[in-house]
């Protein structure tokens, strides 16, 4: 599947950016621009049923891996840096399991490898709320979702997927029947085909549940040559609350 990207410079090594659930390469337009800035090629991509890539009926990590490591063929990028946000994680914790010497470094942002129960029920009745057929405006489509998801920032982020389309309708850029379908994949346990020892990061948030103790002994016996780095006052969603630490932590672990 040929995914759609958002580039920041163009020399120096590449680092790749995926986005969890509900997200979008936009959401790393401004940490791309400030990573690029530091000497690197920058790629912020949609995984496929978000934002502006294909959409398809398989949604599972396997896929994303592999869609993952057809856009590294197709913009001939040697050895990138591969980051990845929960949803994200998992998809290059699964790329790095299956696509071996094909990658430098690893970051994986709040999330383990291990089984999450479904928990985004809430949020999926919130989009089904939304009457896309007869919405006026987004802040119509904004007073919907406050019945179902209180934060504002929250709300935000998961609006920036409400667009016009040509014949000046709402539509989602997600594909929501799809990923309802298959929420229980997105929290499953990963298919482990091999320890990877290349050098990984773990950033979790201080405020996160995402990464326990208890997931720590699983990361260091699959990622052997990994780090935990703990990011103070962030919550699940670290590059969104701490942008700043969340920048730094990165240049220096790929510095």
């Amino acid at each position: 599947m040929k995914l759609y990207f958002r580039q920041s410079g163009d020399t120096g090594p590449a680092v790749i950016f995926l986005h969890g659930i509900f997200g979008s390469s936009d959401n790393y337009v401004t940490i791309s621009k400030a990573i690029a800035a530091q000497g690197y090629r920058v790629f912020s991509v949609d995984q496929r049923n978000h934002g502006q890539s294909p959409r398809s009926d398989e949604f599972d990590y396997e896929a994303m891996a592999a869609d993952l490591h057809e856009f590294i063929k197709d913009h001939q990028l040697d050895k990138p840096v591969l980051v990845g946000h929960s949803m994200g994680g998992k998809t290059v914790m699964q790329y790095a399991m299956s696509y071996p010497d094909t990658f430098s470094k690893l970051i994986v942002v709040d999330i383990a490898p291990r089984f999450y129960p479904v928990h985004h029920g809430e949020i999926l009745r919130g989009f089904n709320a939304v009457p896309l057929q007869t919405l006026t405006n987004r802040n119509e489509a904004d007073a919907i979702f406050s019945d179902y998801e209180r934060s504002a920032s929250v709300r935000q982020f998961l609006l920036k997927n409400l667009y016009r389309t040509t014949e000046g309708k709402f539509d989602w850029r997600i594909n929501l029947p799809v990923i309802e379908r298959e929420i229980h994949g997105v929290g499953e346990e990963l298919k482990m085909t091999r320890q990877v020892t290349e050098p990984t990061l773990f950033m979790r948030g201080s405020e996160s549940p995402y990464i326990t103790e208890e997931d720590e002994k699983t990361i260091k016996r699959i990622f052997p040559n990994a780090v935990v780095q703990t990011i103070a006052g962030a919550g699940h969603w670290v590059q969104a609350e701490k942008p700043a630490e969340f920048v730094e932590a990165v240049l220096a672990f790929i510095a």
